[in-house]
């Protein structure tokens, strides 16, 4: 599951628009100014999630081990799109038992799937600086369709002289239809852990040299 002035590993030439579409929102001319390639970089970015725990509660972690592949569209974000390849046992939640179960059969079981990929299937400028971008998510070989919602949170050259640019993206999934199905009954009612799972993606990206 390898995004894009305020609200990154292969390179790949711009693809055909995804379908016929409509005039897009007018964009700022900074957001124009961003088209090309860029990859996530990672110190600085995170791919995470959340969940509710024994209904109190919620448990957050991260991967921290993917390659991204990215490009932005500034005059037509309709033809933007990513790609990330998430390594499944880079996952973080701070807890090193929890992890293990994370990575075993109960789960994401890592020997069978290494793997978590998002692949892009369309972006849509849906005015100021939010976008939607519907993409497919394979988890354990089961791709389903999901939306993310993008807030372009701006762009900077840092002091090393990197052109940087960050948005904020998130989306909730029931892990369930993703074949993650292994929980617990509670006695006063409810489960251990909950279907719905958010997903998080903190991105700061950096151009790629063209």
């Amino acid at each position: 599951m390898n995004i894009f002035s305020r609200r990154q590993s292969a390179v790949v030439e711009p693809a055909p628009a995804f379908g016929t579409a409509a005039a897009e929102p007018a964009l700022d001319p900074a957001l124009r100014a961003l088209t090309g390639h860029w990859t996530i970089d990672r110190p600085h970015s995170r791919i995470g999630f959340s969940v509710r725990h024994a209904m109190v509660t919620t448990v957050r972690g991260a991967f921290t081990d993917y390659d991204s592949t990215l490009y932005f569209d500034g005059a037509q974000p309709s033809q933007s799109r990513a790609e990330l390849v998430i390594r499944v046992a880079s996952v973080d939640t701070g807890v090193e038992q929890r992890d293990a179960h994370l990575v075993g059969r109960d789960f994401f079981d890592v020997r069978r799937y290494p793997e978590m990929v998002f692949r892009s299937t369309s972006t849509v400028h849906e005015g100021g600086e939010t976008f939607r971008m519907t993409g497919d998510l394979t988890i354990r070989d089961v791709t389903r369709p999901v939306v993310l919602q993008l807030d372009y949170l701006g762009s900077v050259v840092d002091p090393f002289g990197y052109e940087r640019t960050g948005f904020d993206g998130t989306t909730t999934i029931d892990r369930t239809e993703w074949g993650l199905v292994y929980n617990q009954r509670l006695k006063a009612g409810g489960t251990m852990v909950s279907e719905k799972v958010r997903l998080q993606f903190d991105i700061s990206a950096v151009r790629l040299a063209s």
